[in-house]
């Protein structure tokens, strides 16, 4: 049983169960039943079922803003007015996309058959998805997969199950068969009994960099396939001819979103010498008008870490830093598990906060001398999922982006996304695309069908054609 706790205020909000081991092998089974329904079922037929699903969330927006607010204390409006049609988007662009899912004539590959490429859906996928954006990854892990065939087991974070539980509801209202989508809730033992079940083909978590390794070893006896999107610690790279004006104001919102627990947020900011005073400092005006606030008062740009346990995280990694302390550095005062934005500089590149995912509303800065050690920086570290460049030389800019060893690059901007652009990282960001035709390509497989055409000849002995 696990208590949910409002990060804003530390007030319990309700008991959710957890799972049992047999709970979770009994959503497996009835998942796999309705998906020997669902996968008979074509593209349009399932389209319809998605897009049904996307208009009830759309309808359900005030039901789902509590939810996610209560839980995770991020303000009201960036949920109602951009995450949560963010998402209705992301499931109208999968009902479509999986239409589009389309094999390949591949003609005649061998004298005598026609070879036919066709895609095919994976199965049963065992989902795990993440506190920080419990509604968006819950979308993202479902959409794809469901447009192309395949049933899902989904297990939200034990800190914000509900969200996910209500997008259930709804998936079922829209007229999905029953058991196509199940959820089990509690932690990792749950989540463990999820991705070692013999009926689940595919798995797929969005985490930390250590959740993904113990996936994979839990996946590896089932030789199961494995979706990743794990850790971040994107760079932002400031060259001496950017905008600080607009750099400050992109970077300080890239690295406060969600109150910094975003795997894409800015946490590193590498500046130009020649600039670097003056990028600190326009740096600490912008950082110092985000304003920390109750999530269901207007004007409240952040809200809280999603829990005490995790504010005390966040506070180790700033008292432990390396370089000075420009703004912020501490908790703030009073009730819910607030940390305010917080700048560093000078740190040295190979310490904790700069290495480490601090998953909090912290920025460091660090000064470079050109482009060679722009580009060694950034890539100096574990991870590979997002980064940004600042210039207004477009030549400079697109030549450095492909000298970057991450998923996605920004110019000039950080942290925008589309429902057509796949998200997805390298190195010990994971493997595998969320979001896009891509996303959808993940959850399905290719087949080979041949067809023999060729006139009967009579043969003498067995040999190949």
């Amino acid at each position: 049983m696990a208590t949910l706790i409002n990060p804003a205020n530390g007030r319990p909000i309700e008991d959710v169960p957890d799972t049992s081991p047999e709970g979770v092998a009994a959503a497996v089974r009835a998942a796999r039943e309705a998906f020997e329904q669902w996968r008979e079922t074509t593209p349009a037929e399932r389209a319809r079922v998605m897009l049904r699903f996307a208009d009830l969330v759309e309808q359900d927006a005030e039901e789902l803003t509590r939810l996610e607010v209560e839980e995770t204390g991020k303000p009201a409006p960036v949920f109602r007015d951009g995450e949560l049609p963010f998402g209705v988007d992301n499931l109208r662009f999968f009902a479509g996309a999986g239409r589009s899912l389309d094999g390949t004539g591949a003609g005649v590959l061998s004298s005598g058959y026609t070879s036919v490429l066709i895609r095919r859906p994976v199965g049963v996928v065992g989902s795990i998805a993440p506190w920080n954006f419990p509604f968006i990854m819950g979308i993202w892990k479902l959409g794809p997969a469901l447009a192309a065939g395949n049933a899902v087991v989904i297990k939200p974070a034990p800190q914000t199950p509900r969200s996910t539980l209500r997008l259930a509801e709804l998936f079922a209202k829209a007229g999905a068969p029953e058991g196509l989508l199940q959820v089990v809730t509690g932690d990792a033992e749950v989540g463990q009994a999820l991705v070692t079940d013999p009926g689940v083909d595919m798995v797929s978590v969005t985490g930390s960099t250590a959740t993904g390794r113990a996936v994979m070893r839990g996946a590896v006896d089932g030789l199961k396939r494995v979706h990743l999107e794990l850790g971040g610690k994107a760079p932002a790279l400031v060259f001496a001819d950017a905008s600080l004006e607009d750099m400050a104001f992109g970077v300080a919102m890239g690295a406060t979103y969600n109150t910094g627990q975003d795997c894409t947020a800015a946490t590193r900011v590498y500046i130009e010498r020649s600039r670097y005073a003056e990028g600190v400092e326009a740096l600490r005006d912008a950082l110092s008008r985000v304003r920390p606030g109750d999530p269901w008062e207007e004007g409240a740009d952040i809200g809280p870490l999603i829990s005490q346990a995790h504010r005390d995280r966040v506070h180790g990694f700033v008292s432990r830093a390396s370089g000075r302390v420009v703004c912020g550095g501490a908790p703030i005062d009073g009730p819910g598990f607030y940390y305010a934005p917080t700048l560093i500089a000078d740190a040295d590149q190979s310490s904790e906060i700069v290495q480490g995912e601090i998953f909090g509303p912290v920025l460091v800065a660090v000064p470079f001398d050109g482009e060679d050690e722009a580009v060694r920086l950034a890539n100096d570290t574990p991870y590979g999922l997002a980064s940004s460049i600042w210039s207004t030389d477009v030549s400079r800019a697109l030549r450095v982006s492909h000298r970057l060893d991450v998923g996605v690059t920004w110019i000039n901007d950080h942290l925008p996304i589309a429902s057509e652009a796949p998200h997805g990282g390298v190195k010990g960001s994971g493997f595998g695309k969320d979001m896009s035709q891509e996303a959808v390509q993940e959850y399905s497989v290719t087949r080979h069908l041949m067809i023999k055409h060729a006139a009967p000849q009579a043969r003498d002995s067995f040999r190949p054609a």
